[in-house]
Parts: C-alpha cells; structure tokens; sequence
C-alpha cells in the first residue's frame, strides 16, 4: 500500500505514504486502535504517531537496524520467533531493544542525524510456528515462558495464528485461534493476544490476476469478515467471565 499504491510498478511511495496517514487517521477516529509490522527503519518517521502496537517480522527481528528502530518506539513491539522455530533469537532482540541506542536516522525535519534513544521497555515474543512444525501448543508456550523469564516476566507471548502455525493454510487459522483462547481459559496467564490474517473475502489472489477481487488479499491467504467476527464473538462469550 506504500510501496507501490497504484499496484503497477510505478512504486509512487510518497502517494502511498499520503494514503497510508490517510487510512490510519480515518481508522483512529472511529476510535479503533492500529497495528503494524514495521518493515524498515524510515516509514515509522512517518506513521508512527497513529500506531498503537508493532511488530518485527520473523526475517527481521534478526536484524541490529530494526532492534535499534524498536528501542525508539513509543508503543509495544512484539518479535517474532525465527522462521526455524528458533526463540532464542527473538528473546535476544527483545533484550536489545529495552536497552538504549545511538545510531544513524532520519530527524523530524527529515535530516540524518544521530537518534538516541531509551530503550522500549513493553515488548514481548510472539509464537508464529517455524518451517517444520507450530508453537503454538501448551508446550511451546512453557518453552518461551522460561527462556522470558528474565526479560518479560508477565503476559509476554503473543500467538500467530497463521504462517507456521497455521501451516500456511489459512483456513486452519480458528483452529489455532480455538486451542490459544482454551489455553487461556485454562490459566496461562502469559498469554497476551493473538493474531489473525483476515480481510473482507476468504484466501488471496495475485496483483497480476486478470480480474482483482475487491476485498481479497494480493499478500497471504486471509479468512474472511465474517469467520473473524465469529472467532472474535465467541472468544468474548467465552473470556468474559
């Protein structure tokens, strides 16, 4: 949507930019939080204001550039495991990030200079599964909870439902989605929400599809409105007590 706006390949970013506050304004007015992955460390100068939680994607959360990026945010950053199911990389990143850093960026006036910052103190691992099997199971979550111990002591996992964990099918994602909302119910109070890859229409469809569905993903496969809504309804008939 920033990248490449018109989805032709003319990459007119600072349009996208544009459309991007555009989108994220009209969303927190109707008094609804944002969520993103931050993918580099520059479009956060422009967005960030009207984001209220991030994420730093499995093939990232490996990097220095996106660990100092994250040390300077001001709203929770959640890392993702490894595309190998590996955790201990993203414990590593969280570490870096709640400490304080000195680097090269961009300032308000959009000039490089040095960025200083404090260090995030609210971040947190999130299970995505890895390339031979999901983590989202009680197990997995013991595992992470006592590699955080130190670093996140409380309500410090969030689970991916889609991607590894899902099996990238995903139209397995309620059933992860199920299994995490019983976990909780049954007391693992480290659990601290779960994602979900949804849009208006089920599955996804490629940017060069002869005819684009409006409403279907052109990224990964999605479940649409109308699974989410009753995940979302029944997770609340079942928590709120």
């Amino acid at each position: 949507y920033i990248n490449d706006p018109h989805l032709d390949g003319s990459e007119d970013i600072p349009l996208g930019l544009r459309r991007a506050r555009e989108l994220l304004i009209a969303i927190n007015q109707l008094d609804m939080p944002c969520a993103t992955e931050f993918l580099d460390p520059i479009v956060p100068q422009y967005t960030s204001d009207l984001i209220s939680w991030a994420a730093i994607g499995a093939r990232t959360t490996e990097s220095q550039t996106h660990r100092e990026m994250a040390s300077g945010l001001s709203m929770p950053v959640g890392f993702k495991n490894a595309t190998d199911g590996s955790l201990q990389i993203a414990v590593n990143a969280m570490t870096s990030a709640q400490a304080e850093h000195a680097f090269l960026g961009i300032d308000p006036e959009g000039r490089t200079s040095v960025v200083k910052t404090t260090g995030n103190p609210d971040v947190h691992i999130i299970l995505r599964g890895g390339n031979q099997a999901p983590n989202y199971q009680p197990k997995y979550v013991a595992q992470a909870k006592k590699l955080l111990s130190k670093q996140a002591p409380n309500r410090s996992i969030m689970i991916d439902c889609s991607h590894g964990n899902s099996g990238k099918d995903y139209r397995r994602q309620p059933e992860v989605f199920q299994n995490v909302v019983q976990q909780y119910r049954q007391g693992e109070k480290a659990l601290l929400g779960l994602m979900l890859e949804s849009f208006l229409v089920d599955g996804s469809q490629k940017i060069g599809d002869p005819e684009l569905v409006y409403g279907k993903s052109v990224t990964d496969g999605c479940i649409d409105w109308q699974t989410t809504e009753n995940l979302i309804r029944q997770a609340y008939q079942q928590l709120k007590s």
